[in-house]
């Protein structure tokens, strides 16, 4: 079904949850930072995914939650934000990349959701929507660039990398999050994954000899718990009732969050300039917002809410805050 989120005026609660998205996600790449005091890339990256598999289980078990028909779906999903962004991202900033630098391809990432959502969940925006979603894309592009130096390495590749499996994990998951409750799509993408990144994670913990500093301990932590398990029970939810697109373009303001993090947990410099690209940043992000109230082909899909614990199925619905 093809769907316009472009065809209602933005749902306040929808945008307020893609935020929260936005700021759990935000921490990411300074934590991730913290995690490599100690431990090797790969185990971060696959390893907060297999960290958090049992409580996902946990919760699928305690709702009763059976399993979305739709598997090639999930595991769409799954390869984007389980596997392919996790773990090249954490190989970029093992590679040199800041946690600054690291945020120009976040930067990049609500244009690329945005251009996701049209090829896999058939969204249109407004023709107005484009200029505006773009404009913020750039603006963030030139700060961040501009205080990563504007070289393009081997990080940034893979940070490129990421950035692809990202924007599609988000419209994936996102689309599976219409006809399931979000909170479900994510724990069951780490369910089925897990026979793949537990025993993975088993090696690399019996190989790579991770030194447990409290700065690695707290990153993979937050990582495992924040970033890959409870962030997309916000992010998921925005993105499904808002549309991919429209909510997407809120984290145009994750670089400058970013900034603030690495600058308060790691020392990065904190520049004057980030104010006042914050307030160009918000300005586009309003812009997308208004723009997004132009005419368009069709109306989102109505979004499922979360069960009851004791519900059979996806089929009985109360209305969830994520």
């Amino acid at each position: 079904m093809r769907d316009n989120d472009s065809a209602t005026p933005p749902d306040p609660i929808a945008l307020l949850l893609a935020f929260v998205g936005v700021l759990t996600f935000s921490v990411t790449m300074p934590a991730t930072v913290l995690a490599l005091e100690g431990l090797d890339p790969y185990l971060i990256g696959v390893g907060r995914a297999a960290l958090v598999a049992v409580p996902a289980a946990l919760a699928l078990a305690a709702a009763r939650a059976r399993l979305p028909k739709d598997i090639g779906r999930l595991l769409l999903t799954g390869f984007g934000i389980i596997l392919g962004f996790p773990v090249l991202s954490s190989l970029a900033l093992e590679f040199g990349a800041t946690a600054s630098h690291a945020a120009v391809v976040v930067g990049l990432l609500p244009a690329a959701t945005a251009v996701a959502a049209v090829l896999v969940a058939g969204e249109r925006p407004a023709r107005g929507f484009w200029p505006a979603a773009l404009s913020g894309t750039a603006c963030v592009t030139v700060f961040t660039l501009w205080q990563g130096g504007g070289a393009f390495t081997l990080a940034d590749l893979l940070l490129v990398g990421a950035l692809v499996f990202a924007a599609f994990g988000y419209a994936e998951g996102a689309r599976m999050a219409r006809t399931t409750p979000p909170w479900q799509v994510v724990c069951w993408a780490l369910v089925l994954f897990a026979p793949l990144t537990v025993p993975v994670t088993l090696v690399l913990l019996a190989t790579t000899d991770p030194v447990w500093t409290p700065g690695a301990l707290a990153g993979f932590a937050y990582v495992a718990f924040f970033s890959m398990f409870l962030g997309f029970f916000a992010w998921y939810a925005g993105l499904a009732r808002a549309g991919i697109a429209r909510a997407g373009q809120i984290q145009l303001l994750q670089p400058l969050m970013t900034l603030v993090w690495a600058a308060l947990l790691l020392g990065e410099p904190f520049e004057p300039l980030t104010v006042l690209a914050a307030f160009a940043v918000l300005l586009c992000v309003a812009w997308t917002q208004r723009a997004s109230r132009g005419r368009g082909r069709a109306a989102p899909a109505p979004v499922p809410d979360l069960p009851p614990l004791a519900a059979e199925g996806p089929e009985t619905y109360q209305r969830p805050l994520v």
